[in-house]
């Protein structure tokens, strides 16, 4: 099938439109995190935002490499994009549910829609970002869970707490509420990552 005729062309819109959605929202996130004094979730938002960004730009270079070097088109899309209040009460869950929709609904039938088509170089591409969707999802679940639970510095048995700023590290059930070596709050303690695939 050609390019310029298939659908898609107007998926690889939709999932450019999207990632550029997500990047932004979570860069807002991100600094109502900071905001609130979480700066390491701050940081871990600041990432994600990068990676959405990345697979932006990726869709884009394929559009424009389907397109052909001449051709200019403006591609019409429809879709919802969903706007949520950045506070982290909020905002971590709905991410992570709408990171979950991306990676197992969305992208996996628009795959399919691009190796239906002729295009399995596409559908393979739109199958590794589904896959990071889903690591996002986990990690915006695991943030969303014990944040509300208020166990986001605590643990039932000791672990490896250690601070983003200046590295110190201590074994403990809860992290510090301010490092005992730069004096940083608690919001720059590193969350570890076996705390959240726990969750």
């Amino acid at each position: 099938m050609e390019f310029s005729k298939s659908k898609t062309k107007e998926n690889l819109a939709r999932i450019f439109a999207g990632e550029c959605q997500d990047g932004a929202r979570y860069q807002f996130m991100a600094k109502s995190a900071l905001s609130e004094g979480f700066s390491y979730i701050s940081d871990q938002l600041k990432v994600l935002a990068k990676n959405e960004m990345a697979h932006a730009s990726m869709i884009y270079s394929l559009i424009l490499e389907n397109l052909g070097t001449t051709a200019k088109d403006n591609v019409p899309i429809e879709a919802g994009y969903p706007f949520e209040p950045s506070l982290l009460k909020i905002s971590l869950q709905t991410s992570a549910d709408i990171e979950e929709y991306e990676g197992t609904n969305i992208y996996p039938s628009f795959a399919k829609v691009a190796k239906d088509e002729g295009f399995p170089e596409i559908a393979k591409k739109i199958l590794y970002i589904a896959e990071v969707e889903k690591t996002h999802q986990q990690k915006l679940n695991a943030f969303a869970k014990l944040y509300k639970a208020g166990k986001l510095y605590k643990n039932p048995e000791k672990i490896l707490w250690a601070c983003s700023n200046c590295g110190h590290s201590e074994m403990a059930k809860q992290a510090w509420l301010n490092c005992p070596l730069c004096g940083y709050p608690q919001g720059y303690v590193i969350v570890p990552q076996d705390k959240l695939t726990s969750q």
